[in-house]
């Protein structure tokens, strides 16, 4: 990166500590107009170090994803709310699982005032909020557990899920691609999730507008395959017409359903 400026060269550390870095941000930090702030964002997307996202830029890594703390920091407040809108969507007495993810934790955290749920996870952090609730059974997957964020892949957390038919599942993902791919990086994890979605009846997929254009090698599923998008914002006209074409319900808590 001899060729990246002193600037640039920040950015690119703070997009590293926090996962994702804003154009008028960065403007007031640096001191410098928007627009020289998007020049040194097309020039660092350009090179594959960052990817553009709508009002700012996340890490460019094509094949590994930032770290489980940064994520946790990424569009916080959209989880947040799309979260409250996702947990409004499970009716008590019902039976759902909850798969890997910052986003779904998020509406494992949302769902303190529900009755009554059978809850089925593969993520520690998931588990660990929930299984002090009263009327919630709590059923953890067994297998290898992921050191960088309590989540568990592999074989046997995909067996467990195949011996049920849940109401509900909700899952993330970390990336979303134009023609309605739903991507992730770790291939164990995409078999779980791929379980998950076969045995639910309803599936509900969260994720930030963040997520929108960003790459992931691993592909779990196709925007058809879900029930309802809950998102904060979604600024594509191509993906807001196939989910319109594949009757998924889209609802966007920065917007209008």
């Amino acid at each position: 990166m001899n060729d990246v400026n002193s600037r640039q060269h920040d950015i690119i550390a703070l997009a590293r500590q926090a996962g994702r870095v804003e154009v008028d941000e960065l403007a007031r930090r640096f001191n410098v107009t928007p627009q020289t702030i998007r020049k040194d964002l097309n020039e660092l997307c350009d090179r594959n170090i960052l990817n553009r996202t709508h009002g700012g830029a996340t890490i460019g890594s094509g094949i590994e994803n930032i770290s489980y703390e940064a994520r946790r920091f990424v569009a916080a407040e959209e989880k947040r709310r799309i979260s409250r809108a996702a947990a409004e969507l499970i009716p008590n007495r019902s039976s759902l699982i909850i798969n890997i993810g910052t986003t779904t934790e998020e509406v494992a955290a949302a769902l303190a005032e529900h009755e009554d749920l059978m809850i089925i996870t593969n993520n520690l952090n998931v588990a660990m909020q929930l299984y002090r609730h009263p009327t919630f059974e709590v059923i953890v997957a067994g297998g290898q557990v992921r050191r960088a964020d309590g989540g568990i892949v592999g074989a046997q957390a995909v067996d467990l899920i195949g011996q049920f038919k849940v109401d509900i599942a909700v899952i993330g993902a970390s990336a979303i691609d134009e023609d309605g791919s739903i991507l992730d990086f770790d291939h164990r994890e995409v078999r779980v999730a791929q379980a998950i979605i076969a045995n639910a009846r309803h599936v509900i997929l969260v994720a930030d507008r963040t997520k929108l254009g960003r790459s992931a090698p691993v592909r779990i599923a196709h925007m058809g395959q879900i029930q309802t998008f809950v998102t904060d914002l979604l600024p594509s006209a191509r993906l807001r017409s196939l989910l319109a074409e594949q009757r998924v319900r889209l609802i966007e808590t920065d917007g209008k359903e």
